[in-house]
């Protein structure tokens, strides 16, 4: 079983190998939620995820015989990106298995720490099932990205590190997928301080952890925005360890962690993935729970995919009625459409796109049904918009 004194040693090993984190009060946050928010950013680590403290200080646990040898690991992400860092900073051939699947910008991300990247298999299980062959067959040693004490031993650190800026934190919300940093953070969270709650979260669609330790038989999905906590299967050691320790699993759905994603982005400046976001996704989500207490969240990582980021930003601009499509439909004459962008005008909006539409409509012949998309304020605003119009006599409706 993974112990204090594993963390206690992986930190020591840890010195000067990774950053030390900054964790500090969000003033904003505590306002919006009712609770007193402190964010560990891990998302700051050279590899922009706390993945780099279980690599590094499982890697340097290696017998002489195993470096020379080499190592082997399978991840997507984070993972890849922290054993093939700290592989190369120590001077130690990599092979990293990658589904065939992973973004280019990972597979060349990962290339670039020196790491030999094998592309295999359409599923996360086919690639993990050939970085097991390559390991028996190159006498490799295979680095888990969850399932292993030296790896949660070195997750576990980040907790030490809040604890002693933070002590008084009450509460630790920390995303789960296989169950690694979870089992870090409690065993060190608990021994530090015994009182003190620690509190799992997980996808709807990716409930692995709950149905482990709740004997639960949640169906897992095919897809989430949280990629880095997707995992169908947790680990059995780390399973252990949340049954003894972890006080309750939460879980988030989509929508959540889009707006954990881009609140952190405009209220914190700051960029973290779906994974990193699930804390503060759970504190929304389940804020009651919470209310007067001091949390610590956990930015667990921030390498999003910029089309995601993209898309997040967008559909969290028309949530909140910063972004807005509308449809006019008015008499097609002369200089309606002059009329309608100068009350949009006049409102305040901006247009960002037209559709001027004659054929495919259900109107009469003589009228013109036209579709905007405006940059607005806020939901009031866009009333205000559509208000606007319809004193101009046109029948305006939002889509």
């Amino acid at each position: 079983m993974l112990t204090f004194h594993d963390i206690h040693a992986a930190a020591a090993r840890l010195r000067d190998q990774v950053l030390q984190t900054p964790c500090v009060v969000s003033q904003t946050l505590s306002q919006i939620t009712g609770a007193q928010v402190y964010l560990k950013f891990e998302n700051l680590q050279f590899t922009a995820s706390f993945k780099e403290r279980g690599a590094c200080n499982r890697l340097q646990l290696l017998t002489a015989a195993q470096k020379e040898r080499g190592v082997v690991a399978m991840s997507a992400g984070n993972h890849a990106q922290g054993v093939a860092y700290h592989a190369q900073r120590m001077g130690l051939r990599a092979v990293i298995v990658m589904p065939r699947f992973t973004p280019g910008v990972k597979v060349e991300r990962t290339r670039s720490f020196g790491a030999e990247v094998v592309l295999h298999g359409d599923t996360l299980e086919e690639a993990r099932q050939h970085a097991y062959a390559l390991a028996e067959q190159q006498q490799l040693t295979f680095i888990h990205p969850y399932d292993d004490e030296a790896v949660a031993a070195g997750q576990g650190t980040l907790a030490l590190e809040m604890l002693a800026e933070q002590p008084d934190l009450d509460t630790l919300i920390v995303s789960v997928g296989g169950g690694g940093l979870i089992a870090g953070v409690a065993t060190a969270a608990k021994a530090l301080k015994p009182g003190i709650r620690v509190i799992g979260v997980q996808t709807q669609r990716f409930p692995s952890m709950l149905n482990a330790v709740r004997g639960l038989d949640l169906p897992i999905g095919q897809s989430t925005i949280a990629e880095g906590i997707a995992v169908a299967t947790a680990g059995q050691l780390t399973a252990a360890v949340v049954r003894e320790l972890v006080d309750d699993l939460l879980l988030v759905d989509e929508g959540d962690i889009e707006q954990a994603v881009l609140m952190l982005l405009e209220i914190e400046k700051t960029l973290v993935e779906g994974a990193g976001a699930a804390g503060l996704a759970a504190l929304l989500r389940h804020g009651a729970q919470f209310q007067g207490q001091k949390v610590g969240l956990i930015l667990s990582g921030g390498n999003i995919d910029p089309m995601l980021l993209a898309a997040i930003i967008e559909r969290g601009m028309v949530r909140s009625g910063r972004l807005a499509r509308i449809k006019v439909s008015a008499r097609d004459v002369p200089g309606v459409l002059a009329r309608i962008t100068a009350a949009v005008a006049q409102a305040g909006a901006n247009i960002e796109e037209v559709h001027h539409q004659r054929a495919f409509t259900l109107l009469a012949a003589q009228n013109v049904e036209i579709e905007f998309v405006l940059q607005t304020r806020n939901q009031a605003h866009v009333e205000q918009v559509l208000q606007a119009l319809q004193a101009q006599g046109m029948e305006a409706v939002r889509v």
